[in-house]
């Protein structure tokens, strides 16, 4: 009998892959599964200490807690500053949406505190990021896709992180490309919200280099604002996408003109998002890893 139920749920787990990973770990991470592993005394570029790997999640369940518990959840953090794991992960059991993050990752050179809030952010969106959600065998799960929370990350969660700092002073600190200054500065007319539009973007930057990186690109081939991923699907990749797709989609979720306040859906994919089908040209998701419904 004890063999039966373990058989069952061995192929319970492969056919719910990879919508719902049967391990501690829970979703998938923000990156594809690698062994690249950065422990505490190894020296790097990054400026995330300890306390700043603390604070920016701080910041960020301050904000976010609350909105989750009107969603009926209890929004939890797995700090593993000491892990040298270069990933993040979303789970969940019953009512607690966890989100688990790591050292390892906070401490890639690549990574940018503003990248770093932007992981947050993306995790939180698999529990809150809305529609297209991830399927299994037996149907659509409680997460959202890799490029709905790469959206929902900049277009409503880094906005309400960044609202309170004194943007226009940071970005004034920042190298921002001049295309991305032109389109922050077309989107939005209030300075600071173009701020927070360029801020948003770097941070997208910074992530679409991690994952550059990963996957051992030459110098060339970095994602980079003057490229577009030009890949069209056929339906909705609910998995990691391309790093300039990925970028694409930061860069979009960073210029979309709808507020911040207005909430994303579990059943409505053109609710809270710039969307075609609403007439909004700019800022809509792309269609290298989005296809809308017809």
């Amino acid at each position: 009998m004890k063999r039966t139920l373990l058989a069952i749920m061995a192929i319970t787990c492969i056919l719910m892959a990879p919508a719902f990973s049967c391990d501690e770990r829970g979703q998938t991470g923000i990156v594809e599964d690698n062994d690249l592993w950065i422990g505490q005394d190894v020296k790097s570029a990054s400026t995330i200490d300890e306390a700043a790997f603390n604070k920016i999640i701080d910041d960020i369940g301050k904000i976010y807690s609350p909105m989750v518990a009107k969603k009926g959840g209890k929004l939890t953090f797995i700090r593993n500053w000491s892990d040298g794991t270069v990933n993040a992960y979303a789970s969940r059991k019953g009512n607690i949406f966890n989100v688990a993050m790591y050292g390892g990752l906070a401490r890639h050179d690549a990574i940018t505190p503003d990248g770093f809030a932007l992981v947050v952010c993306h995790e939180l969106g698999h529990h809150i990021g809305g529609i297209p959600k991830k399927r299994s065998f037996f149907g659509t799960t409680w997460a959202s896709t890799e490029g709905q929370a790469d959206y929902f990350g900049n277009l409503k969660c880094l906005r309400n992180y960044m609202e309170g700092d004194d943007n226009i002073k940071i970005i004034g600190l920042m190298k921002i490309p001049a295309d991305v200054k032109t389109m922050c500065n077309k989107q939005f007319a209030d300075a600071n919200d173009s701020a927070i539009c360029q801020r948003g973007s770097m941070a997208g930057l910074s992530l679409a280099n991690l994952f550059a990186s990963l996957r051992k690109f030459t110098q060339d081939k970095f994602p980079a604002f003057d490229k577009l991923d030009r890949k069209i699907v056929s339906k909705t990749n609910p998995n990691h996408p391309a790093p300039q797709c990925r970028l694409d989609t930061y860069f979009a979720g960073s210029i979309c003109e709808i507020d911040k306040a207005t909430d994303v859906s579990d059943k409505d994919e053109d609710a809270g998002v710039c969307s075609r089908k609403l007439g909004i040209k700019i800022g809509t998701r792309p269609f290298c890893w989005f296809k809308p419904k017809a």
